[in-house]
């Protein structure tokens, strides 16, 4: 299992884990450290997950976590804060988690498609639950761009492709062909085992985040707008479907 400091990231072996048991180790109103946990920490564009703490008849609302040393927890302001040693029941918020996990995906099914029908390379990224955006670098706009890649997202997505995730070694991984689809490739040298996200069939990264199951899981994406932000680079807005 991986872990993070002190703590054991449940979240990346079990993707739809929503509640779990676990133990304060440390605490203070700036934020907790816990020995298990699924709140996805945030990285690769995807924001932290929400969620609570509940203990001895009290909640704690989570509202980020922060990566240092250990993983972070933070709190709500002016909530009670369970001191070291406390067990604790903690909740993921459902909602948010899994539209963030559909838009990740989603990312990735864009990307896919992206570089294999015109070539493009990623040059950042950024997302919000079921709307994002995605920047390419793209010299050229063909006519009808924008409408050519919606209709092959939606074409992928009813393709229901799996969506794997798997770790491998840092030179097994590196020898996949295109396993970096960013125009820099950013993972740090001191990382020897690399997870591998796996749209089979049309897209396989290197990705440290939260994903659905199959495409068809991702719903519908409208290509909201592209826009041009100078030297090539074309940004794709992407909305998700409710």
């Amino acid at each position: 299992m991986t872990a993070h400091g002190r703590t054991a990231r449940l979240e990346l072996d079990d993707q739809d884990l929503r509640e779990w048991d676990a133990v304060v180790l440390d605490a203070s109103p700036d934020g907790i450290v816990l020995d298990r946990s699924a709140f996805y920490p945030g990285g690769g564009g995807q924001p932290p997950d929400h969620g609570v703490l509940l203990w001895q008849g009290v909640q704690t609302r989570i509202e980020g976590v922060r990566k240092a040393d250990d993983l972070t927890l933070i709190p709500a302001e002016d909530d009670p804060v369970p001191p070291a040693g406390t067990a604790v029941r903690c909740a993921v918020e459902d909602e948010r988690r899994t539209a963030l996990m559909r838009t990740h995906s989603g990312l990735h099914l864009l990307c896919g498609v992206v570089f294999r029908d015109y070539g493009c390379l990623v040059t950042g990224g950024n997302m919000e639950p079921l709307s994002a955006r995605m920047d390419f670098d793209l010299r050229e706009v063909p006519p009808g761009f924008k409408q050519a890649v919606e209709d092959a997202c939606n074409a992928e997505i009813e393709a229901d492709r799996r969506i794997d995730v798997r770790t491998l070694p840092r030179a097994e991984a590196f020898d996949i062909p295109d396993i970096i689809r960013t125009a820099t490739n950013l993972v740090p040298p001191e990382v020897q085992d690399v997870r591998i996200v796996d749209i089979v069939g049309l897209d396989t990264q290197a990705d440290g985040g939260t994903h659905v199951a199959s495409t068809r899981q991702v719903g519908r994406i409208t290509v909201a707008k592209v826009e041009n932000k100078g030297r090539g680079f074309r940004r794709l807005r992407i909305k998700l479907s409710p």
